[in-house]
């Protein structure tokens, strides 16, 4: 190890402004890469120099090691910091860096190598008797042997991709027929997510909790752990929420899997941040599950409950210095949680979203921490993660923390794509969470499709709308004319003026008539029913208003004429005056013309030009955002065009296959 006096960020999004900004507060120059889509990013700006290192696709850019070494040369960086994702667990990398006589801000490159290969990992660790998971981690790879051994595992089984990470090449097995198609399927991700399809075979565990172990180890033999973070509440095996500590954990249970956490980075040799992350049934039984070898994503809470810098932490330990802790110098204060803030859908299967943001307003508040890596203008990249923020939160017990998150997500403003906010906000509402319960089961057993569609909106939702376009329409009337008197405004000869809006929202419709009763009063009528609002406030963005005599806060933004967008308690709502628009066509549905759901890759084509298919038949595979999407056929009929090839890139909307009907 060597000292060095400049880092460059191998890494872009929130993660990249994170680490920048704590470089510079101990007094680091640092230096920024960034994409073509990246060019006017944040963590560019905040750097003290920042190099271009090729084309959007992360495969042509943060991918390519020989591009990230040659901006480290050209910028005179001395160190790189990974991050998290991309190269951030690639020994290979880490290797080059140690080459190119570059500083590696993480472990060596042989812990990365042992640690990121499942079956490997599993292996060592029951030599070091660590607690695992009864499976089969050996190298014999035929189906014959992996259904033998998944028979004297006993069913239900996991299927992972040895490689793997994330969630993906990963699948729930329940019985012996269904084997085979899960290890081709989870082969097949595996192979073109990871470059390995090597698998391994776990006994699954029924309703666990994911609990992490974050631990720290410097080059002078010293390793200690900083507690646990509770990380259940996940959809598709990638974490939602995640906090510390564990609702669960007893100080008996945290010494014991601290302790196997520390064994296990003791066992390879361990420098750095990393995370060992543990399965943890009803019985209090722990199972070690994998080793990140990397900062985690959800770091903020564990600084957030031991005043920590992890960053400043890596960064001292890879200077090569002792860690200025020791495990009795560890303390844990109150409570943190955090949430990751996705630019997705939920109510259409979590399909992530680009677009541009509109107006990004982060909350601030007692406790309130966010970590972003956005601004209002924004493009959001089809080429990499969809994850936007970390929205995060402490309290000095469970219960404060979580109130304070809700309000932090309710208060935080996004305008301008599709996210998951209101979706965060339904989880920390839930009984089940808000008493600790949750497990990695939580999502599935609470929420119904019908619980992420939720788009109903309410006539009250309705009548503030209204009552907002109407204000802001006439302010801008006021600021159109010349020496009008204020107490003009809303005045007709003929009475008090009405103004008509109409909404519609999915299967919902408002036929509204706004009509000013006195000084920033309103009355909403719609049908037989008369709503009062009074108008509090209206500042830039923010609303304060009186409705039937109930006050509400909310949030707002109109990017063009009869478009209001609004934000009620986190829930984003686009509300169009119809009144304002001619008519748009309807698109045509089931015309056999197969599009591209977002910007990605062709992974897998599934049928050929004359096949026969049948509505709902999977006919092909885009990957895109670091998730698969299936692409179905929506009309019976026979292949009559496959517009293109495996491996290659998709726009969005990209006619990918074409059906002539029967």
């Amino acid at each position: 190890m060597r000292r060095f006096n400049s880092i460059l960020v191998a890494n872009r999004g929130e993660i990249a402004v994170r680490v920048i900004s704590t470089a510079k507060q101990l007094g680091y120059r640092t230096v920024a890469v960034y994409s073509e889509a990246d060019a006017d990013a944040i963590h560019v700006k905040m750097a003290d120099d920042a190099i271009a290192i090729g084309p959007s696709p992360a495969n042509e850019s943060y991918l390519v090691i020989d591009n990230i070494l040659a901006a480290a040369k050209a910028a005179g960086a001395e160190a790189i910091h990974p991050g998290y994702g991309f190269l951030s667990e690639n020994a290979e990398f880490a290797k080059a860096c140690e080459q190119a006589d570059l500083v590696f801000i993480g472990p060596s490159a042989e812990s990365i190598a042992l640690m990121g290969n499942k079956a490997e990992a599993k292996r060592h660790m029951i030599k070091a008797q660590v607690p695992c998971v009864p499976g089969y981690e050996e190298k014999d790879q035929t189906d014959e042997v992996l259904m033998a051994a998944a028979e004297n595992i006993g069913y239900p089984i996991m299927a992972k991709a040895a490689a793997g990470g994330g969630g993906r090449g990963m699948s729930l097995v329940h019985k012996a027929e269904d084997l085979v198609e899960a290890l081709r399927s989870a082969r097949s991700v595996a192979l073109n997510s990871f470059g390995s399809d090597e698998m391994i075979l776990e006994k699954a565990i029924i309703n666990p909790r994911h609990v992490e172990i974050q631990i720290f180890a410097d080059t002078q033999g010293n390793v200690i752990h900083l507690g646990e973070r509770d990380c259940s509440v996940q959809r598709r095996h990638q974490k939602v929420v995640e906090e510390a500590p564990c609702p669960v954990m007893s100080d008996k249970l945290r010494e014991s899997m601290g302790a196997a956490a520390v064994e296990a980075a003791r066992a390879i040799n361990y420098r750095g941040a990393g995370t060992v992350e543990f399965l943890l049934d009803d019985q209090g039984h722990f199972y070690f599950l994998e080793m990140n070898t990397r900062l985690q994503v959800e770091h903020p809470v564990t600084e957030l409950i031991t005043g920590q810098d992890l960053v400043a932490m890596q960064i001292q330990v890879a200077q090569g210095q002792a860690l200025s802790l020791s495990q009795q110098d560890i303390q844990f204060n109150g409570h943190a949680m955090e949430v990751r803030l996705y630019a997705e859908d939920p109510a259409k299967g979590f399909l992530p979203r680009t677009g541009q943001i509109a107006l990004w307003q982060a909350a601030v508040g007692e406790g309130v921490r966010i970590d972003s890596g956005i601004d209002s203008g924004q493009a959001i990249s089809p080429y990499y993660d969809p994850m936007l923020a970390k929205v995060i939160a402490w309290g000095p017990d469970r219960e404060t923390a979580r109130h304070r998150l809700m309000a932090a997500l309710k208060n935080t403003l996004l305008f301008g794509t599709t996210s998951n906010k209101r979706f965060l906000i339904d989880i920390l509402e839930r009984e089940t969470f808000a008493k600790g319960l949750a497990t990695t089961a939580f999502i599935d057993q609470e929420f119904s499709k019908a619980d992420l569609k939720n788009s109903s909106v309410s006539t009250n939702t309705a009548a503030i709308a209204a009552v907002i376009q109407y204000a802001l329409e006439q302010q801008q009337a006021m600021q159109a004319s010349l020496n009008v008197a204020d107490d003009l405004l809303n005045w007709s000869s003929t009475g008090h003026m009405a103004s008509r809006y109409v909404y519609q929202f999915a299967k919902q419709s408002f036929d509204l008539l706004v009509s000013p009763t006195a000084t920033n009063c309103y009355q909403v009528a719609l049908n037989d029913q008369a709503l009062v609002l009074e108008l509090l406030n209206l500042g830039e963005n923010t609303a304060r208003l009186r409705i039937n005599g109930v006050g509400q806060t909310v949030y707002f933004l109109m990017p063009e004429p009869g478009v209001l967008l609004l934000s009620v308690e986190g829930a984003n709502i686009e509300c169009r005056n119809e009144l304002a628009f001619s008519a748009s066509a309807e698109a045509v549905a089931g015309d056999g013309q197969l599009l591209a759901p977002m910007h990605g890759v062709m992974q897998e084509l599934l049928v050929s030009v004359g096949d026969a298919v049948k509505q709902g038949q999977r006919v092909a595979v885009v990957e895109a955002m670091k998730m698969q999407h299936d692409i179905v056929a929506d009309i019976d009929g026979t292949i009559e065009a496959v517009a293109v090839a495996e491996g290659s890139q998709v726009a969005a909307n990209d006619i990918l296959i074409a059906i002539a009907g029967c």
